[in-house]
């Protein structure tokens, strides 16, 4: 089996003397683990951090076992954010919850492009937090377990949800879900509409909506919690007063 694709480095580490195994989240093949020669070298090391953008091209002899690929960077990845710390922090957990959350060889090309979109979202400061958000909603969506945002569960209602159930994944109207707000989570508006202002206190409610999803419907399922990653993102968006 021989493909060629779009890809981005999820993970790499070490394998033999000068080998790596490196986790791709390909544009139509979905994430793919394979080896790659030569992936410890110097030459190699800077284009295989998460987040690099790659040119894959795949080869296995037997599609159940794993193959091996020849990568080729494209643009400057990760290297254009090694000023700003708290953007690399969000590139990392974006990659560890792709990998966490995603199959092995099952295509997600949604996924891929969410991905993209949060990675060109990172140079700017004041909407990439949001837009990780947005990635992992839709991760959860591409996985079969989206939100549903568009009418309050209990009424049908469109107006005024501000509410999730953290049961279903349904939204909630004010007056609805008034009487259950404590057990209830927030929904943020700009999950309802990409012309919303974003207001303090947003991007926070949001990452514990997405974050709730995940870790109930994703990672428990798989008995792992939610990447340690994604835990120490949220920590720096809270010490630099982003959440």
């Amino acid at each position: 089996m021989e493909w060629t694709d779009d890809a981005f480095v999820l993970s790499a580490r070490a394998h033999g003397e000068t080998g790596a195994i490196v986790d791709l989240l390909t544009e139509t093949h979905g994430r793919v683990v394979a080896y790659v020669a030569g992936g410890a070298s110097r030459k190699m090391r800077p284009f295989l951090q998460p987040g690099a953008r790659v040119m894959a091209q795949f080869r296995s002899r037997v599609s159940e076992q794993m193959g091996s690929a020849a990568l080729e960077p494209v643009g400057e990845g990760p290297a254009a954010l090694f000023d700003d710390s708290l953007a690399l922090a969000g590139l990392a957990a974006a990659a560890a919850v792709a990998q966490g959350a995603l199959p092995e060889r099952e295509p997600h090309p949604g996924a891929f492009y969410a991905f993209d979109a949060l990675v060109s979202a990172l140079a700017v400061p004041d909407i990439w937090p949001a837009v990780f958000v947005r990635f992992e909603a839709g991760l959860l969506e591409e996985l079969g377990f989206g939100l549903d945002l568009t009418r309050c569960a209990a009424t049908g209602a469109t107006d005024d949800l501000v509410y999730v159930s953290p049961k279903t994944g349904r939204a909630v109207s004010r007056a609805a879900g008034e009487p259950y707000k404590d057990r209830m989570l927030a929904l943020p508006p700009f999950l309802l509409a990409s012309q919303a202002g974003l207001r303090h206190g947003e991007v926070g409610a949001g990452l514990k909506l997405t974050g709730h999803f995940l870790e109930a419907f994703v990672f428990n399922a798989l008995n792992k919690p939610l990447p340690p990653a994604r835990v120490w993102m949220v920590d720096r968006l809270a010490d630099a007063g982003l959440l």
